[in-house]
């Protein structure tokens, strides 16, 4: 046999393969072509995109953003985060009959998604998101995209309604149409995507009722239909979908009861449908399969909960229905499980009874996983247990707005992990609670509105290191503020309002750091799917506020309503971090401190109602975040500072019931070289008065001489004069006094 040259050989395969490729090359060009063409009219597509041109059609599958298959043949367009700047008119879209996925993220895109769309039949994998100038329909040519699997649009600037098209994708796994305003109502054909797993048409404007024909639809795993416009009854037909895992119909206008079956799903983890309007009691077959883990049920009409709602919930770790109208014992919100339970919120409603067992022992105490417990705004009753102290894992417990009583118990050992205790508004007697001494990890401590009584202890800034927010208000607090309250390094919120304390205000806030400048908050979170916003209610520029713990720098001081004396110390001026500082009610003399300007985020300011007396700062005019502003009812005197944030509180009442002031909102001063109104006034009522006093007190003694003369009658006579010195000695009394508070309103 004839053996060919290796020469010979290499030839012959050269040949073969280039008669292999050179079609392939060919049936490629097209692509490359529409790649060329689309990206010729894109504006920011030069540097983003490299080097895409016919000249380098060879390397165009080597490219960042595209991927080939062995033929060459574009299959994944990958342009996330590329600038482009341009539309997709230009995009030919039939060029690319094997293009498998495509991707368009943050790319700058405007115009409309093109109908043409549609010719991408070998389509898997369709992803446009954050390009929020994409605008129009989607196009109805989506429904031949019958290969899809995967379809996610979200957070672009679509105005129009799912079309019905939307069923021919009988591929679809997941549906992710998130932030897009879709309006109009969900259609019916969304029921014929039977192999879907999840269903995401979240933060739209979809309308109308949730489709029956969802029933149809039993892959289905996912359901997150929240914040839309969704109406009606919650559809029956849901029970049929055993595979559910996670429901969120939350923020919706949801109306009627939950129907029995809606726990079938052996699988159900989560059920989220807060802020909707269901009503009726809280079905008792939410746990018969044994897998939920967290209801959330906040903000609806629910007026009961079934005593066997969460009886065997084994697995059952956060509940929360706040701010619905349960009329129901305490006991039957709680799992027959407590080393489950996790988190549990049922403020705002009408829970009764109280915490104590038949046994008399805290019914709290034996649930060692207890970390979030809110039980506030209710109708609860009686009083704490020693135990209350020892939920070995609770970190959030707030019971304020009951009606508990009885003094706090005392325990020598405080859990480590509680940081916001809020007893507030309810009835707890006694002394400030010694149970608190050990509590070293507290961060929110809120007793206001209580009967506690006697002083406030020297120990707390020492054994309550990280606390941020202290409130005492509204009770009957009485002694001097201990000096060492003002050790505490982190305290950002002081409220001891409304008390009966007494004595100077102290002066050395040197420690006090978490007041000395601008401070930020962040959200209580106490795990990584639901978040829990601190809410404590103060006096906010002068109405009650609910003071949130992530409101960014929020820093005060309310010391009003009190009997403390003497004058305001210069060091609260150091405190450049206070949004609000109220000293209003009290007993505080001499002078507004000069340096009260450093103040300079100060918002509301309240000294109304004490005896301060002298000008009014000229630094007043560099408050320039104040909007809030009581001076009114004191002895001040002179001209009001003027500032560019000053002259829009033209409110007269903020300076009245001060006779010595005057400039705008009151009334002009004169010119300085000669007495002001004021002062011309005051001097005229001096000698009015005087003349009065001298009239008064010569009318007397005349009267007294001329009886003597006229009545000769001993013992009537003596009667008569004892008489009339009694009344010269009231008149005289009413006139010094007069006299004294003249002397103290008049000007320096």
């Amino acid at each position: 046999m004839k053996h060919l040259h290796p020469v010979g050989l290499l030839l012959s395969c050269s040949c073969l393969l280039l008669c292999a490729v050179a079609p392939v090359r060919a049936d490629t060009r097209r692509e490359v072509e529409a790649l060329v063409r689309w990206k010729a009219s894109l504006s920011g597509a030069d540097e983003s995109l490299g080097p895409w041109s016919m000249a380098n059609s060879t390397s165009l599958c080597r490219s960042t953003h595209i991927t080939c298959d062995p033929a060459g043949h574009i299959i994944e367009l990958d342009l996330a985060y590329t600038i482009l700047n341009g539309t997709l008119d230009k995009l030919d879209f039939s060029a690319f009959p094997h293009l498998r996925s495509l991707t368009l993220i943050q790319n700058g895109l405007f115009g409309t998604i093109p109908a043409g769309i549609g010719n991408l039949t070998s389509l898997f994998t369709l992803t446009i998101m954050e390009n929020p100038y994409l605008r129009g329909r989607i196009p109805c040519s989506i429904g031949q995209l019958k290969q899809l699997s995967y379809l996610q649009l979200e957070a672009l600037g679509l105005d129009s309604t799912l079309p019905e098209e939307i069923g021919n994708l009988t591929s679809l796994m997941v549906l992710s149409i998130n932030l897009v305003t879709l309006a109009g109502s969900i259609p019916p054909t969304i029921g014929m995507l039977m192999k879907l797993q999840m269903l995401s048409l979240t933060g739209n404007n979809l309308t109308g009722s949730i489709p029956m024909e969802i029933g149809n639809m039993t892959g289905l795993q996912n359901i997150y239909l929240h914040e839309n416009y969704l109406g009606g009854q919650l559809p029956g037909t849901i029970s049929h979908l055993v595979k559910l895992h996670y429901l969120d119909l939350s923020e919706n206008q949801l109306v009627g009861h939950i129907f029995p079956g809606l726990g079938n799903s052996s699988l159900l983890e989560v059920v989220h449908i807060a802020n909707n309007n269901f009503s009726g009691a809280f079905p008792s077959s939410i746990c018969v399969k044994g897998a939920l883990w967290a209801v959330n049920a906040e903000y609806n009409g629910f007026t009961g909960i079934h005593p066997q709602a969460f009886q065997n919930c084994t697995t059952l770790g956060n509940v929360d229905f706040t701010a619905n109208n349960i009329f129901a014992e305490l006991s039957d919100c709680f799992s027959e499980h407590p080393g489950r339970l996790y988190s549990m919120a049922f403020s705002q409603n009408q829970l009764h009874g109280t915490l104590l067992t038949d046994q008399g022992e805290d019914f709290l105490c034996n649930r060692t996983n207890l970390y979030f417990l809110d039980l506030s705004n209710n109708a609860l009753h009686g009083g704490l247990s020693k135990c209350f102290w020892d939920l070995p894992s609770g970190r959030y417990l707030d019971l304020s707005s009951n009606s508990f009583s009885g003094v706090v118990p005392f325990s020598r050992t405080c859990q480590d992990y509680l940081k916001y205790l809020l007893l507030a508004n309810n009835n707890f007697t006694g002394a400030f609670p010694l149970g608190l001494k050990t509590c070293k990890k507290l961060s929110v401590l809120d007793l206001g509105g209580n009967n506690f009584s006697g002083t406030i202890p020297s120990w707390v800034s020492m054994s309550l290191p990280e606390l941020n927010f202290l409130r005492l208000s509204s009770n009957m607090f009485d002694g001097i503020i201990p000096h060492e309250i003002l050790q505490f390094r982190q305290l950002q919120v002081l409220d001891l309002s409304k008390n009966m304390l007494t004595g100077p205000i102290p002066d050395d806030f040197r420690n006090f750091t978490g007041m000395a400048q601008e401070q930020n908050y962040s959200d209580f979170t106490y795990n990584e799917k639901y978040s829990y916003q601190v809410e404590i209610q103060i006096v906010w520029k002068n109405v009650d506020h609910l003071y949130t713990m992530v409101i960014a720098g929020m820093a005060g001081i309310d010391l009003s309503g009190n009997s403390l004396s003497q004058e305001i110390p210069n060091g609260l001026t150091t405190l450049l971090g206070l949004r609000y500082l109220n000293l209003s009610g009290n007993h505080l003399s001499g002078y507004i401190p000069g340096e009260i300007g450093n103040l300079v985020l100060l918002e509301s300011l309240d000294l109304s109602r004490n005896q301060l007396r002298g000008q009014i700062p000229p630094s007043f005019a560099d408050l320039k975040s104040i909007s809030t502003l009581n001076l009114s009812t004191n002895c001040l005197s002179g001209r009001i500072p003027m500032g560019d944030q000053l002259r829009t509180l033209d409110d007269p009442s903020i300076y009245s019931n001060n006779l010595g002031l005057c400039g705008s909102p009151l009334e002009d001063c004169v010119s300085s070289s000669t007495p002001t109104q004021a002062e011309t006034s005051l001097d005229e009522d001096r000698e009015t008065l005087w003349f009065y006093c001298f009239v008064a007190a010569g009318f007397i003694s005349g009267f007294w001489l001329y009886l003597g003369f006229l009545f000769r009658s001993e013992t009537w006579r003596y009667s008569f004069y004892q008489y009339v010195d009694n009344m010269q000695a009231k008149v005289t009394k009413k006139i010094r006094s007069c006299i004294s508070c003249f002397q103290v309103k008049g000007p320096e």
